[in-house]
């Protein structure tokens, strides 16, 4: 994993590519979850040249679940888009991410070939990785998410203002509420060229079938076989 990975990382789950591997995904879990818990609904949705991998957060106490421990990429202290956030801990978390796209180059993979997707938590990295993160990636897939530390941006942002993201939120989530879905969608409108934000009448905090099915259909847009 390299000496950036956390050392209490379990392995991650990863669905390989079935023709000749030339684009890779990295799907981040949200709150709780494992990286078990996305694998099935991506292997619905495989395309044979991408290999998939699903990391599970390291298990740390979570604040706003009373300091219960549980798989979490970062403390969350509350789900107030204005609230306190633990920006030590996203920025380990970035590091993280960063490494596992480090990984995938050394193994032959250019960066404009991966792709970070993520529901929840994990949107909310995945979409914060892209933005810190100094080369090209392919995209960014953030379902029923925000932006972490969003009063940092624009100025936080060092590349990766003119991917292709989709944003996907469903307008009765009582997790993280539409409304912090749709002012993360203008907070990064002003910065990212490329951005499509998409609502799902009647989804929770869940995903849906037209959901994945968009999902895969942007991933086959922006990692085109070669």
């Amino acid at each position: 994993m390299g000496a950036g990975s956390s050392s209490n990382m379990s392995s991650p789950v990863v669905i390989s590519a079935t023709a000749k591997h030339t684009a890779t995904v990295i799907f981040l879990h949200g709150l709780g979850d494992t990286g078990h818990g996305w694998a099935a609904a991506l292997d619905s949705i495989k395309h044979p040249h991408i290999k998939y991998i699903c990391p599970t957060a390291p298990t740390i106490p979570v604040s706003l679940n009373a300091g219960l421990r549980m798989p979490s990429w970062f403390d969350l202290m509350t789900l107030d888009i204005s609230g306190p956030e633990d920006e030590a801990g996203i920025k380990k978390a970035t590091e993280t991410v960063h490494q596992l796209i480090s990984d995938e180059e050394k193994n032959g993979i250019p960066t404009e070939r991966i792709m970070l997707a993520g529901f929840s938590q994990g949107g909310a990295l995945a979409l914060y990785s892209a933005l810190t993160f100094t080369k090209s990636l392919a995209g960014v897939i953030a379902f029923s998410c925000w932006l972490p530390l969003n009063k940092q941006f624009p100025e936080a942002a060092v590349c990766n203002l003119d991917i292709p993201v989709l944003q996907c939120h469903g307008d009765i989530d009582p997790v993280v509420p539409y409304k912090f879905g749709q002012l993360t969608s203008d907070v990064l409108k002003r910065v990212m060229k490329n951005l499509e934000f998409k609502t799902y009448k009647g989804m929770m905090h869940s995903s849906c079938e037209e959901e994945m099915q968009d999902a895969k259909i942007f991933i086959e847009k922006n990692l085109p076989p070669l």
